[in-house]
């Protein structure tokens, strides 16, 4: 469970647990009970399950027999065991929607350097680690046949490069009785030297159409799993007003943090509703808004600090939250801004000031 999923508990009458190999992790301040241990490993997944009525994750990289074993035993696993192993495996997440006729970009599969230079034909492309990838790691765009020595000389995939307009993401709510509620699309905007969010706007500035295609293809998305839970569906809009989707992530996400301030019931008030068989509550926006990553810098690894936030406070419509890590390092995510607004306008320039005043570093 993350951090922030915790801090809603108050508003239910439950006992929150955490698996986590840190005892020192943020979100070991904000549980019940914290118990030790790699989400890894099988023994460690199934003895924290046991005594537990329900289970999320908030991350892939977890030991997906054990879930199955504790789901086959009666335990309410969200999303579904079935859907983690198709998600965290981006090989099996490629034929998931060439089997559904869910548009995503044209993919080749490689298992080594040697398999990736012969598929010169096939560039530009991206090339993608089936499993392991994470924040930007495990991604390498490769354009000419001198860049195939970036590859990975494993199993991965490599996907025929969109003439990409606009990145988005639409996040879907499914409860246990396969109930929906979709979330209005977010433009992502992407750093290029770390190749993860950078900062977004909501809403997208789309054609209404586009933005129809869209929600429709992430629906269809979320639907083909059939489980329930929140699934982000990350999608390409090209040029020509195409959308193929990119990934699909099956948990709270960083495409729908800005939900605590910016929507009637954020992302984590709507996973503890499908968890709890409660009903959907309600994903209209309140306003609109810009999400802001904070992330270290690329300079500094250490004790982290902060600078500028003194300022970013003291800005109308500006919310802050740092997750409590203690440590900085290049490219890690260390908190988020949300910034509320009454235009695209007003957002940007506000993004825009954070980004120029609030730096990640470490102490001297």
């Amino acid at each position: 469970m993350g951090r922030m999923l915790l801090q809603e508990a108050a508003n239910y009458a439950i006992e929150t647990y955490i698996l986590e190999s840190d005892p020192d992790c943020p979100s070991a301040r904000l549980c019940h009970h914290f118990i030790q241990g790699d989400i890894r490993n099988y023994e460690d997944v199934l003895a924290f399950g046991q005594n537990l009525d329900v289970l999320t994750i908030e991350i892939e990289a977890v030991n997906i027999e054990a879930l199955e074993v504790l789901e086959a035993s009666g335990k309410t696993v969200v999303p579904k065991p079935a859907v983690l192993k198709i998600i965290k495996n981006k090989i099996l997440q490629k034929e998931h929607y060439r089997n559904h006729q869910i548009p995503s970009p044209a993919f080749k599969t490689t298992y080594s350097i040697a398999e990736l230079k012969g598929e010169s034909d096939f560039l530009p492309a991206v090339h993608k680690i089936a499993e392991g990838g994470y924040d930007g790691r495990g991604v390498q765009i490769l354009k000419h046949p001198s860049d195939f020595e970036k590859g990975f000389d494993t199993a991965s995939v490599l996907e025929k490069m969109v003439d990409v307009q606009t990145e988005i993401a639409v996040m879907v709510a499914i409860d246990l009785n396969g109930k929906l509620v979709l979330y209005p699309a977010v433009e992502m905007i992407f750093d290029p030297y770390l190749n993860l969010l950078d900062y977004q706007l909501c809403p997208v500035n789309l054609p209404e159409k586009t933005r129809w295609k869209a929600e429709a293809i992430a629906v269809k998305v979320a639907k083909s799993f059939e489980s329930p839970g929140l699934f982000a569906v990350e999608m390409l809009v090209d040029r020509e007003g195409g959308v193929w989707v990119n990934e699909t992530a099956p948990r709270v996400h960083n495409s729908g943090h800005h939900t605590i301030e910016a929507h009637i019931t954020s992302q984590y008030d709507m996973l503890w509703r499908i968890m709890l068989g409660y009903p959907l509550g309600s994903a209209d926006s309140i306003s609109a808004s810009s999400l802001v990553n904070l992330i270290g810098d690329k300079d500094h690894s250490g004790n982290v600090k902060y600078e500028g936030i003194s300022e970013i406070l003291a800005t109308e419509n500006v919310y802050i939250h740092l997750y409590g890590k203690a440590q900085t390092k290049p490219g890690r995510k260390m908190g988020h801004i949300t910034i509320l607004g009454r235009d695209r306008i007003e957002l940007i320039m506000k993004a825009k000031l954070v980004k120029e005043k609030v730096k990640v570093i470490s102490q001297p």
